[in-house]
């Protein structure tokens, strides 16, 4: 993944309501959350959350043990603006997803929109597959959201990786199951369309200590 500094410079020059990524509300990872039956005492972590508007979803919801993780401070110092009082409803961790000291099988969601495919390096993805495998617990679900196919080749002036739904579960391999998966066109500030590729998985309770191939 880019530098923090790279990260830290976005969220600097630009308010969150500028980034192409910005929705006003996760309406589709929500949907997801509510046709899987997750109660509203899960641990969700949203991981590279950027200053997203998920977690204020979240707390509309219900959900009451929610973690943020992003590298740049200035998008967590956003989010935590944003909400104000509610701010101290939610763990907050500044971390690079890859290696973060991320509590052992302590989550029951792991949701993630548009991290994953900054990671254009097979090493980088393995990192990441190793971290869920050691956070998520076991049964725990886990949403990931690319490009798709027909997507941007490009992101913040960064090189991405773009996925089918097959070719996105292939990277988490035989450890996870693939429960569902949609399609989403998503409007960028600019007005631009952007298709998007959301993945459900299950992680398989015997996959506890269990690590991607090199």
């Amino acid at each position: 993944m880019e530098s923090k500094e790279h990260w830290e410079k976005v969220y600097a020059s630009k308010s969150e309501t500028e980034v192409s990524w910005f929705q006003e509300h996760a309406r589709l990872s929500l949907q997801i959350l509510r046709d899987a039956g997750v109660p509203r005492d899960a641990a969700i972590i949203d991981v590279g959350a950027g200053a997203s508007h998920f977690v204020d979803d979240c707390l509309r919801e219900g959900y009451r043990d929610l973690t943020v993780l992003d590298v740049s401070k200035a998008a967590l110092a956003a989010a935590r603006a944003r909400l104000g009082k509610r701010a101290s409803d939610v763990h907050w961790l500044e971390a690079n997803v890859l290696d973060a000291d991320l509590p052992a099988h302590a989550y029951d969601v792991w949701h993630d929109r548009a991290v994953f495919h900054f990671l254009t390096d097979s090493s980088g993805r393995q990192a990441y597959v190793r971290q869920v495998l050691r956070a998520v617990k076991p049964g725990g679900l886990v949403i990931v959201a690319t490009f798709a196919k027909d997507g941007p080749t490009l992101c913040s002036g960064l090189p991405v990786m773009r996925y089918s739904p097959s070719a996105l579960h292939a990277e988490f391999g035989a450890a996870f199951t693939l429960l569902g998966h949609h399609r989403e066109a998503h409007q960028t500030p600019a007005g631009k369309e952007q298709p998007f590729v959301y993945c459900l998985c299950r992680m398989d309770s015997g996959a506890l200590e269990a690590s991607p191939e090199d």
